[in-house]
C-alpha cells in the first residue's frame, strides 16, 4: 500500500526475541522514542524496519497522533510529489476539485514513516529538506505554506553514504534524517531467537507441528538472507 493513516498497535511486545542483539535494539528504541528528532532506521531487507518504526511511534509522545507510512519505491515518479505534499485544484490534469492534502498534512501532530528513503528522487529530496527545516509544506500548484508538526522516521537497506558520494542522495538531507540512527540486526546475528520466532508464526497462523532435530539444526545454521520476512 502507498500509505496508511491508521495508528498501528505495534509496540515493543511485537518485536519477538530475547537475544542480546534484539534486547539491545529494544533498549535503543525506547531511548529514540523519548527524543522527538528524526530517526534513520538501518537494516537489511526483511529485518522488520516498519515494525520498529511503529514501535518508536507508539512509545513516543506522538502515540495518539497519526502514523502514516509511504514506501518510496512503490510510488510512480509522476505521483511522488503530489502524494507527499498534496495539490491544489487544477494543479494538473485529473486533479480533484478542491485539491487534496498530502501525506505531511495528514500526519500533522504524528509520525511519517518513509520506507526505502534511498529511492526518493533527488529533486524531491530538496522539498523534504524544507519540511525538516521549516516545518511547512507547499502543495503542488499552490503558493501558500501550511505549517506541519511531524516527526519523520526514514528507513533504508541501502548504503546512503555511498549514495551521497555518487550524488544520488543529498548530504544535508542525510544528516537531517540521521539525527538518531538505529541499526536493526540481521537474523543471522540473533539466531537464538529463531525458535521463538518459529513459535510466534505458528501461533499467528494457528498451526501446530514439531521440527525434526535435523530441520531445527538447519534452521539454526541457515544464513537467512531474507531475514525474518523469509
Amino acid at each position: 500500500s502507498k500509505s496508511s493513516q491508521k495508528t498501528p498497535n505495534d509496540s515493543l511486545t511485537s518485536i519477538v526475541g530475547t537475544s542480546d542483539a534484539i534486547t539491545l535494539t529494544k533498549g535503543e528504541i525506547v531511548k529514540v522514542a523519548s527524543m522527538d528528532f528524526s530517526v534513520l532506521v538501518l537494516g537489511e531487507t526483511g529485518t522488520g524496519k516498519e515494525l520498529v518504526a511503529a514501535a518508536i511511534h507508539n512509545a513516543s509522545s506522538r502515540k495518539n497522533g497519526p502514523f502514516i507510512k509511504l514506501n518510496c519505491s512503490a510510488i510512480p515518479a509522476e505521483l511522488f510529489e503530489s502524494e507527499l505534499f498534496g495539490y491544489e485544484s487544477g494543479a494538473f490534469t485529473g486533479a480533484a476539485k478542491g485539491g487534496k492534502a498530502g501525506l505531511f498534512e495528514a500526519a500533522h501532530n504524528g509520525t511519517v514513516f518513509l520506507d526505502e528513503i534511498g529511492e526518493m528522487p533527488v529533486q524531491l529530496q530538496t522539498r523534504l529538506l524544507r519540511v525538516l527545516q521549516e516545518h511547512e509544506v507547499i502543495r503542488v500548484g499552490g503558493h501558500n505554506t501550511t505549517d506541519v508538526d511531524v516527526r519523520i522516521i526514514a528507513a533504508t537497506n541501502q548504503d546512503l553514504h555511498r549514495a551521497v558520494a555518487e550524488g544520488r542522495f543529498r548530504k544535508d538531507l542525510y544528516y537531517r534524517l540521521s539525527v538518531l540512527p538505529l541499526y536493526i540486526p540481521p537474523l543471522r546475528d540473533r539466531r537464538e531467537d529463531i525458535p521463538e520466532l518459529f513459535r510466534f508464526f505458528m501461533e499467528q497462523r494457528q498451526v501446530e507441528f514439531a521440527l525434526s532435530p535435523a530441520l531445527r539444526s538447519f534452521f539454526l545454521t541457515y544464513p537467512w538472507p531474507g531475514n525474518i520476512r523469509q
